[in-house]
C-alpha cells in the first residue's frame, strides 16, 4: 500500500462560473448580422477605453491598488466607477487579490500563480476558491469604510444592468451585445493576459525575483498594463512603459493630468534593478 499527500484543487464557485459562461454566450451575438452596426462597434470601442483604460488601469490598478499618484475624490471616484462598469468583479475584491497577488508573486498564495499553467492564471482562478480570500478584508483596510467603494462593490451587477437598459434605448439589441457582451469578453481577457501572457511570453528588462514580461500585443490591449515586467520591476511607479517604443497610453493620461493639477505625488522613476 503506497502512502502520500493527494493535492486537494480549491473549491469551485459556481457563482462566478455561471455569469462567466453567459457573458461568453451573450458575446457570440455579436457574430449575428442582425447584430451588427457601427455605431454599435464605436460604442464598444469608446466604453473599452473608459472601462479598463481609465477604470481598470488607472482607477483599480495604479490609484487604488498602488496609490501611485493622488487625485481629488471626486475624480478617484469616477475613475473607480468606470473600473466598476469593466464587470470585472468587485472592486474591493479586485484590489485584494492585486495586492496579495504581489505579495506573493508565482507561488502558492498568489491568486493566479502563473507556475500552475496557462489556463489556471488566465481564468480558472476566478473559479475556483481563491488562497486566503476569507482575508481578503485586510489587505483593502484603507477603502473598505469607503461608502463610494462599498457602493461600487455591492451593486457592480446592478449598475452594469443599468448600463445595459440606457444602450438599449439608446441603440437598441446591437449596442447592448457590442457595448455590453462583447465589450466585456474583450476587456475581461485583455486584463487576463496580463496574468497570464505576461508571466509567459515576452521579454525581460529587469531581473525580477518572478515569471513577469513585457508583452506588446498586451500592452496594446490595455493601454499600458502589458509592461508587466517593468511593473514588477518597481510596482509603486505610475509609469510601465519606461522605452521609447513601450507605449503607455494611462500614463500619459495621468502625465496630462499632473500638467493641470489634478494629478499630485505622481510615483514614477525608473529601477536600477536591469537583468544582468
Amino acid at each position: 500500500m503506497t502512502t502520500g499527500t493527494i493535492e486537494t484543487r480549491p473549491r469551485l464557485r459556481p457563482e462566478v462560473l455561471v455569469p462567466t459562461v453567459l457573458l461568453h454566450v451573450g458575446a457570440l451575438f455579436a457574430l449575428l448580422p442582425s447584430n451588427f452596426s457601427w455605431s454599435a462597434v464605436g460604442v464598444a470601442f469608446v466604453l473599452h477605453c473608459i472601462t479598463i483604460g481609465l477604470g481598470i488601469s488607472l482607477g483599480f490598478h495604479r490609484l487604488a491598488s498602488h496609490r501611485s499618484l493622488k487625485v481629488p475624490r471626486w475624480l478617484e471616484y469616477f475613475f473607480i466607477l468606470c473600473g466598476t462598469l469593466a464587470g470585472q468583479g468587485a472592486v474591493l475584491g479586485w484590489v485584494g487579490y492585486h495586492r496579495l497577488h504581489h505579495m506573493h508573486v508565482d507561488q502558492d498564495l498568489d491568486p493566479h500563480d502563473s507556475t500552475k499553467g496557462f489556463w489556471w492564471s488566465h481564468i480558472a482562478w476566478l473559479m475556483h476558491e481563491v488562497p486566503h480570500r476569507e482575508n481578503r478584508p485586510k489587505y483593502t483596510r484603507d477603502v473598505n469604510d469607503d461608502r463610494f467603494y462599498r457602493f461600487c462593490h455591492d451593486y457592480y451587477i446592478h449598475l452594469q444592468v443599468a448600463l445595459g437598459v440606457l444602450l438599449y434605448f439608446m441603440g437598441g439589441m446591437p449596442w447592448v451585445v457590442w457595448g455590453i457582451f462583447a465589450r466585456l469578453f474583450v476587456g475581461f481577457h485583455a486584463t487576463c493576459f496580463v496574468n497570464s501572457a505576461c508571466h509567459m511570453v515576452g521579454y525581460r528588462s529587469h531581473d525580477t525575483a518572478d515569471q513577469s514580461t513585457n508583452c506588446w500585443w498586451v500592452a496594446l490591449l490595455t493601454f499600458g498594463e502589458g509592461w508587466h515586467n517593468n511593473h514588477h520591476a518597481i510596482e509603486y511607479s505610475a509609469r510601465y512603459g519606461w522605452n521609447w517604443w513601450e507605449i503607455d497610453m494611462v500614463w500619459y493620461v495621468i502625465w496630462a493630468l499632473k500638467k493641470v493639477g489634478l494629478a499630485t505625488n505622481v510615483k514614477a522613476r525608473r529601477t536600477t534593478a536591469k537583468m544582468s
